[in-house]
This record gives C-alpha cells, sequence and structure tokens, in this order.
C-alpha cells in the first residue's frame, strides 16, 4: 500500500546517502514523501505525520501523468527526481523553489533571473539551500507503475502544507502562494545575474 509506504518506512534517506553510488533509489516510477526536522518559519504542522521528529510536507510522483497532446509520456524516474529535487535549482524543482522562498531571510538567499533571463533560480545561493537540505530534508519512496494514480488521493487525506497542486484545501495554500508569487515578482524586476554554482 502507497499510504503506509511512505508514512512508515523502514527509514528516511538524507542526500548524501541519495546521491552516492551506488544510488539507493530504483530507476523506476513511484510515490515519495519528503520529512523536515527543521521547519521554516511560519510554516503550519498541525496534523502533519512525524517520523523520528521530522515533519511529513510534501509528496511528489514521478513521472507525471501521461499528457492528452499525443505527445510520448515522460520517461522519468525516481531516481532521476529525487536526486534533482536534492542537488538541481528552483527552475526545475518546484520543492526547491518552496523551499528557497521560505528559507529566503535565513540562508541569505533570493530568487533572481539567471542565464538569459527566462529562468529563476536561488542563483548561487542553490549551493546554501543544498548545504540546508542535507541537514534537514530526508526523504522516502516507494515504486508505482502509474503514480499520479495514488497522488490526489494522498493530497486530499494528508496535511501536506508544502503541496499547492490539487492541495487548494490547504488552509496554508494561499499564504505559500503569494510567497513564492512576490519572490517571482522581485525577481524580474531585478537585473540577470550570473550563477558560478553548478549542480552536482
Amino acid at each position: 500500500m502507497v499510504a503506509r509506504a511512505l508514512t512508515e518506512p523502514d527509514r528516511l534517506w538524507r542526500r548524501s546517502e541519495v546521491l552516492a553510488r551506488p544510488c539507493p533509489i530504483p530507476p523506476v516510477p513511484g510515490v515519495y514523501a519528503w520529512y523536515f526536522h527543521d521547519i521554516p518559519v511560519a510554516v503550519p504542522i498541525s496534523g502533519c505525520h512525524t517520523m523520528h521528529g521530522s515533519a511529513l510536507l510534501y509528496v511528489g510522483i514521478s513521472p507525471g501523468p501521461p499528457p492528452h497532446n499525443g505527445k510520448p509520456p515522460s520517461r522519468q524516474t525516481l531516481r532521476h527526481r529525487i536526486r534533482y529535487h536534492y542537488r538541481g535549482n528552483a527552475a526545475g524543482s518546484t520543492l526547491r523553489l518552496t523551499l528557497g522562498c521560505l528559507l529566503a531571510d535565513k540562508l541569505g538567499i533570493q530568487l533572481r533571473r539567471v542565464g538569459s533571463g527566462s529562468r529563476l533560480t536561488f542563483a548561487d545561493g542553490e549551493a546554501l539551500l543544498s548545504n540546508w537540505m542535507d541537514q534537514h530534508a530526508y526523504v522516502a519512496w516507494t515504486p508505482h507503475p502509474a503514480p499520479w494514480e495514488p497522488e490526489h488521493a494522498l493530497i486530499a487525506a494528508w496535511a501536506l502544507p508544502l503541496n499547492l497542486d490539487q492541495n487548494s484545501h490547504s488552509p496554508y495554500a494561499i499564504q505559500l502562494s503569494a510567497v513564492r508569487r512576490a519572490a517571482r515578482t522581485s525577481a524580474r524586476e531585478l537585473p540577470i545575474v550570473e550563477a558560478t554554482w553548478r549542480p552536482l
């Protein structure tokens, strides 16, 4: 059962373990759950599932549902997606975007335009965000051939304050959306910066 696998996993995995070789995450479709033991300010955790002192705040899937426009389905896997959340940037990870916006003051980072100006990341601040995740973010996962099928039920049933998609019933969704929107607006009003940090 997907819900039990994510709320009663044998263990939670940290960044250094996920990025190790060989990677413990199977290269298959599935559902993953993110736990945090340092909760960003203002994020409500009432009703959230906890394990070993960490709160489950976000659930994701890989790949997403097949497109309806005739394009081939994504070949992305649990391994690719979870590793990207841990080492990528805010332009490709909604989890990193959310965490960076919530932790901006604490980490001294800011969402900015990079490259041609169309992408928004935390520039060199992505390294600080990765370090924070290494210390405070843990993940569990379970394979599933069609992960989009259980996703909606999990988001509907659980308190997941960092999920926005399909989570309009969350009382925190409006506040979180406003925080992310303000960060994007500010970034687009600032000059483009050159980021020297690159993902691992």
